[in-house]
């Protein structure tokens, strides 16, 4: 029995011991996972998991270790085993991540399906509604594919190497290449050395040649990364880990964060090192980039007031040096997913990497084109080629031999990120001239000094501009996008139209006229063409006034109160598709049932008569057995409020 009870004991203990050392080691890489040393934590937890450990937490952390260090496979692995456990309380982000891993590995139906659940858990989230309304986005993201030739950039190492800017004919990188250090040291979340800033000079086809080390000021033992310099090359603003002077900042968990640091070249020697006044210890800003007019900073960053896990802003640098008040450039851009690497080029487009909106899976390559008023057009993917299962970003390009640079860690690479050069061969987006002219819309005048506005199909302003001596105006307009277009000019009635750009053309024509607020009208006029009505509704075959006719009647009524003395003759058309007595009965009927309606509200009899001429003087060819279509036959339709008095 004793035995019996030693050997239960002995059991119990070494168990109890089993149990104690896997908290103890969950504990280790919970620690090592709070601290973004992910490939430490990895290695721990899977450790724990192949002995058959399960936990929702683990899980979690494994697929986010993964996830976060862009190894999609592996993070759809242990994404897919927390999904085989009690997920009825698991956060919604949750389902959004292992959609994007399960599209990195090309299982999309999967992905789909997991977007559909994360939908339906967070049906407010602008990930969740850009999935909805592109559901068909892979369509789009094929028509844009194949406009680039691709290839190695010839600077890679085994290491990674990313985020490119061009500075006096030379190509600016981060890079974790090894130097020979005895003292080079690796960065615990990604196992990689520190990256420092690289240099290369380009060709005139922009071929890089052998890569060096950048500048010493600017390099410190910490990363250094994603540099951007002011076109004429004194100022350059670049990303590093929170460290100054020798002094290292962290935040309240003491982790050291990112910021963005300016420099100026004096000497030819980069110096004045200094922090942007809205860094902080207690978040991260990186990845900068300058307006090409250099009055700009746009930046990432998840300052309070980001959307997501990381927003795109921008900030004014004013004249004197200083800066205004960050501001984040809003959801057309920012999603509740990550935004980053922000690149502007001199033809107002935006690019940007997201794992928002909808992509090939990871970070993709997106692209909007920046209006004058600071909106943005639709964001667009920039195609399969620049973009891929894993993570695509860093993309920089020059508009004028339309070659440029991306970072990716797509298969076939030969280090953890590599950059790649490319020759766009096609334009993203297809662009055509919009353009008419203004005329007053009786005398025909040509209306110069008129402001036109164009809006977007959601009524958001695209441009302005204001038609000139001639009265024409111009826009540049994207081909496919249906456009409202807005005309106003004092002593003018504002008018609207309404256009789809097509394909088929090379140009779109669009003339406006405009009618005059203050309409002349003399005896013999139609007073309804001041208010551009042709028509006063009746239900089929009826007499009664329709609600919507009632609103153009109330403008005939409200005329004659002005106006005590004037009388008018109200006249009722019909089209010929009835028996000639039937529609001169009918017409009679409605011109009655007019002035009935006026009588009813105020006008005097006197003022009033009216006729019904049915189809006897017909505006056009549409009389009996002649073919017409319904629009000549609606010229037909008509009513007059003929003037006969003043």
């Amino acid at each position: 029995m004793k035995k019996n009870i030693l050997l239960y004991i002995t059991i119990v203990t070494i168990f109890s011991i089993n149990i104690y050392s896997q908290k103890a080691k969950l504990a280790t890489a919970d620690k090592e996972y709070d601290g973004y040393a992910y490939v430490d934590a990895i290695k721990t937890y899977e450790r724990i998991a192949e002995k058959g450990y399960k936990s929702i937490d683990m899980y979690k952390k494994l697929g986010n270790a993964y996830y976060f260090n862009a190894q999609f496979d592996n993070a759809a692995k242990w994404y897919g085993e927390l999904f085989t456990l009690d997920t009825s309380n698991l956060e919604s982000e949750y389902y959004y991540r292992y959609a994007q891993s399960l599209r990195a590995i090309n299982q999309n139906d999967k992905a789909n399906e997991m977007m559909e659940l994360f939908n339906q858990k967070s049906s407010n989230d602008s990930r969740a509604q850009l999935f909805k309304k592109n559901t068909n986005y892979l369509e789009a993201i094929k028509a844009n594919s194949g406009r680039y030739n691709i290839e190695d950039a010839g600077i890679n190492s085994i290491y990674s190497d990313y985020g490119t800017a061009i500075y006096l004919n030379k190509l600016v990188f981060a890079s974790a290449r090894d130097t020979g250090s005895l003292g080079q040291r690796k960065h615990k979340w990604t196992n990689q050395y520190f990256t420092n800033l690289y240099s290369a000079d380009l060709a005139d086809d922009m071929t890089p040649s052998a890569p060096k080390k950048f500048d010493g000021t600017i390099n410190s033992k910490f990363h250094e990364s994603t540099p951007t310099f002011s076109s004429d090359g004194k100022t350059m603003y670049f990303s590093r880990n929170n460290y100054l002077d020798g002094k290292k900042g962290k935040d309240g968990n003491k982790i050291t964060l990112i910021k963005i640091y300016k420099a100026t070249l004096e000497n030819d020697k980069w110096t004045n090192v200094t922090e942007l006044p809205f860094d902080s210890d207690n978040y991260s800003t990186a990845h900068p980039a300058l307006s090409p007019d250099g009055k700009t900073l746009y930046f990432a960053s998840d300052m309070p007031g980001t959307l997501g896990q990381s927003d795109l802003f921008k900030v004014t640098i004013n004249e004197d040096g200083t800066y205004g008040t960050p501001e984040n450039l809003g959801n057309a851009i920012n999603t509740e997913g990550r935004e980053t690497f922000p690149f502007i080029n001199d033809e107002n487009e935006i690019y940007f990497a997201s794992d928002g909106h909808p992509g090939l899976g990871g970070l993709d390559v997106f692209m909007s084109k920046i209006n004058e008023q600071g909106t943005f057009s639709d964001v667009q993917n920039v195609g399969a080629d620049v973009n891929s299962p894993k993570d695509d970003f860093a993309y920089l390009i020059d508009t004028k031999s339309r070659r440029g640079f991306f970072t990716s860690n797509r298969d076939g690479g030969q280090g953890y990120d590599d950059i790649y050069k490319f020759l766009e061969k096609r334009r993203l987006i297809s662009e055509q001239l919009l353009y008419g002219e203004i005329t007053d819309v009786k005398t025909k005048e040509l209306l110069a000094n008129t402001k036109i506005t164009l809006y977007d199909n959601q009524f958001k302003v695209v441009n302005n501009a204001t038609s000139d001596d001639n009265g024409k105006y111009s826009f540049t307009v994207e081909v496919g996008k249906t456009y409202s277009i807005k005309a106003e000019k004092p002593e003018y009635t504002t008018k609207e139209e309404k256009i789809t750009i097509s394909a088929a053309n090379e140009k779109t024509y669009l003339p406006i006229a405009l009618e005059k607020e203050i309409c002349k009208v003399a005896v013999g006029d139609d007073l309804g063409k001041c208010f551009g009505i042709k028509m006063i509704y009746f239900d089929l075959d009826k007499s009664n006034i329709r609600p919507e006719a009632a609103l153009d009647l109330e403008k005939i009524l409200d005329v004659l109160n002005q106006n005590p003395t004037m009388k008018i003759d109200i006249r009722s058309h019909t089209d010929s598709r009835q028996t000639f007595k039937y529609n001169e009965a009918l017409s009679e009927r409605r011109a009655k049932s007019t002035i009935n309606w006026l009588v009813k509200n105020g006008i005097d009899q006197s003022r009033l008569s009216g006729e019904g001429y049915g189809e006897t003087q017909l505006v056009n060819k549409c009389s009996d057995n002649v073919v017409c279509t319904e629009e000549e036959h609606q010229l037909n339709r008509r009513s007059e409020f003929i003037i006969t008095d003043l």
